[in-house]
């Protein structure tokens, strides 16, 4: 890759600069994309994006940015997207700084900072150095996670259709999983909202998703499926709760979806559940009455003393083999709690529903 350092003054950067929904963030006269396809949107809290315009106030040197140059003589910021916009949006009067917008302030400061030189690198590469560049850049501050890395290798006309719908603060997925009730965790922003529907549709191959997606024209079918998703949570579990939002609904729907439920049923059994001191992930409720899997509720563990007054009243003795193992007694650390009656039976996760197994037996008696 070909790299060459710039100085280039602020109101050369942001001459013409246009913040739009529909078309991006341009400026530099129109040649610069500040915001490529496979960037994030823009993420800078208010603390953040203030400390960008203090230093340029100040004189103090920003951090140097990164633009690539594309093959028709534009350019394309590859990093630094967060404080050009801050910069940008400052100038443009979309905020003040200690109470003073931009046209608040005299002429002379003013023009300190239109004339305040920033540090780019000018960049020119394949795609496949771009990206790599583009991951490596990204290692500090707003780190890129991995669902902005594969935006920046599927990019085309699918993502940037899949990124309006699921990508934008109050998009249409994060409205529609939010009527009612959050039933989807994550920030649209940083692409978690993409990320959950990408995963739940090709069970966890996100990448095979996008890739064979890459081309198309549309992510229509991304969003049919999402909608499919919700509702049928909705028509399941219609009594909302807030543990809803961690629950992965695609997988249950993938799985489920074409089986009949009662509704009034399970909701009377997520009820008692959910009171069940015994259920530490509450969350996994909706997974175990689907399953019938306890291992999504995490049942409450013995606590040592009630394993320690088991092993003392057993005398170390395993109730199971009682010594047929070639050994009579064992070791506190050679055996594992267990329900005397099973929880799924009615059993609690008290000392007088505790008894001690030989690992041997305990694990065969759980199907371990």
């Amino acid at each position: 890759m070909k790299i060459d350092l710039q100085k280039i003054k602020i109101r050369k950067v942001i001459d013409g600069y246009k913040d739009s929904a529909e078309e991006g963030v341009v400026a530099y006269g129109g040649k610069l994309d500040i915001r490529p396809k496979y960037q994030r949107e823009f993420v800078y809290k208010e603390k953040q994006r203030d400390a960008v315009i203090e230093t340029v106030k100040k004189g103090f040197p920003l951090n140097v940015m990164y633009w690539m140059i594309r093959e028709d003589g534009g350019y394309e910021v590859l990093d630094g997207q967060q404080r050009t916009i801050s910069i940008g949006q400052y100038v443009n009067g979309d905020f003040s700084l200690n109470n003073r917008f931009f046209h608040n302030l005299t002429k002379e400061e003013q023009d300190k900072i239109l004339d305040y030189e920033l540090m780019i690198y000018l960049c020119e590469g394949t795609d496949k150095e771009r990206i790599e560049w583009f991951t490596v850049i990204n290692t500090y501050g707003e780190k890129v996670n991995a669902q902005e890395i594969r935006n920046a290798v599927y990019t085309g006309q699918w993502l940037s259709d899949a990124k309006l719908k699921f990508s934008k603060r109050n998009c249409v997925a994060y409205l529609l999983a939010n009527d009612g009730g959050q039933l989807v965790s994550g920030d649209t922003v940083r692409q978690e909202y993409l990320e959950t529907a990408l995963s739940w549709i090709n069970d966890g191959r996100i990448e095979d998703y996008m890739a064979k997606h890459q081309h198309n024209k549309n992510a229509n079918e991304l969003w049919d499926y999402f909608q499919d998703v919700i509702s049928w949570v909705r028509e399941v579990f219609p009594n909302y709760r807030r543990e809803m939002c961690n629950v992965p609904w695609g997988v249950l729907y993938n799985q489920f979806k074409n089986k009949k439920f009662d509704s009034k049923k399970l909701e009377k059994e997520i009820t008692e559940l959910m009171q069940d001191e015994d259920v530490s992930k509450k969350s996994g409720i909706y997974e175990y009455v689907l399953t019938r899997n306890e291992k999504f509720l995490n049942i409450r563990a013995f606590t040592d003393k009630m394993k320690r007054e088991a092993y003392e009243r057993q005398k170390g003795i395993c109730p199971h083999c009682k010594g047929e193992n070639k050994k009579k007694k064992w070791e506190i650390e050679e055996m594992e709690a267990d329900h005397i009656t099973p929880w799924h039976e009615g059993g609690k996760t008290i000392a007088e529903n505790c008894q001690m197994l030989c690992r041997q037996d305990n694990r065969t008696k759980s199907g371990k």
